[in-house]
């Protein structure tokens, strides 16, 4: 990860001059397992060496709890009580904490606890004193672009095609993508993707990070009882796969650095 590091930290000194707003909006998008919170966690580290006040918030740590994802179920569309597509997260907190995050004060970031598959409770949410220099956002789906509707009617896998046969799910994702998301996407100052060399590599990538929440979750006495099997996750990310590849298409148009990786997670070519 020292090398991903290396150049999203480059990228940056470019970028992150006098004049810069604040806080400045690293945005890091990448599939499911990509490295993105690893990555991010360095460069904060590095930045704030460098005597840089630096906040780290995860665009999953925006989730909407399972209360409100069962009323979205309800409404619209049973697979929008699964959380990870737009739809599911609140970015209207996400748009406040940015704003928060320019002025001096105490600014709660939120956290969520996959294990419970439910935000964490406010009492433990990191507080960070403003006013920052850089934010760093990470997120699977940080600048994905909505597409035509006439490229949404023919089903990219046996979930859109079995669950969501008329197409309304994908419909509604796509049109949060074109209208609540667009606000805090167009807030990124630089935008990274780090690319996946394929789709079904994510899935392997997200399998490695469910068994380690699971071991997680063993160590420090806590019931694991929200985490998926094998199996389970794969139908989970067969969710993400219609953005995800679309990203990957649109790499160049969606983020100012792209970093292809390999199956191992190392830049392509590296």
């Amino acid at each position: 990860m020292d090398e991903i590091t290396d150049r999203i930290e480059a990228a940056l000194a470019v970028r992150l001059g006098h004049g810069a707003r604040k806080p400045f909006v690293l945005g890091i998008a990448g599939a499911q397992g990509s490295g993105k919170s690893t990555v991010a966690a360095r460069l904060a580290g590095r930045l704030c060496e460098r005597g840089l006040t630096c906040a780290l918030l995860s665009l999953d740590d925006l989730y909407l709890d399972g209360v409100r994802r069962t009323a979205l179920a309800q409404a619209v569309h049973p697979l929008l009580r699964t959380r990870g597509v737009p739809g599911t997260h609140d970015v209207g907190l996400g748009l406040a904490i940015v704003t928060a995050l320019g002025e001096a004060g105490p600014v709660a970031l939120p956290r969520f606890d996959k294990a419970r598959d439910e935000p964490a409770p406010r009492g433990s949410w990191d507080m960070f004193e403003g006013p920052a220099d850089v934010l760093i956002l990470e997120g699977w789906c940080l600048g994905a672009r909505p597409q035509a509707s006439e490229t949404l009617a023919a089903p990219v896998n046996a979930l859109e095609r079995d669950s969501d046969p008329d197409g309304s799910w994908r419909l509604y994702v796509n049109d949060q993508l074109a209208g609540p998301y667009r606000p805090l996407f167009e807030r990124i100052d630089l935008r990274v993707l780090l690319a996946a060399p394929d789709f079904d590599t994510v899935a392997g990538w997200r399998i490695e990070q469910e068994q380690a929440l699971r071991a997680q979750c063993i160590a420090e006495g806590r019931t694991a009882g929200k985490l998926m099997t094998d199996a389970e996750v794969r139908r989970f990310v067969a969710h993400f796969q219609r953005i995800t590849e679309q990203m990957l298409r649109d790499a160049a148009g969606i983020a100012d650095l792209v970093i292809p990786l390999d199956a191992r997670r190392r830049p392509r070519g590296a």
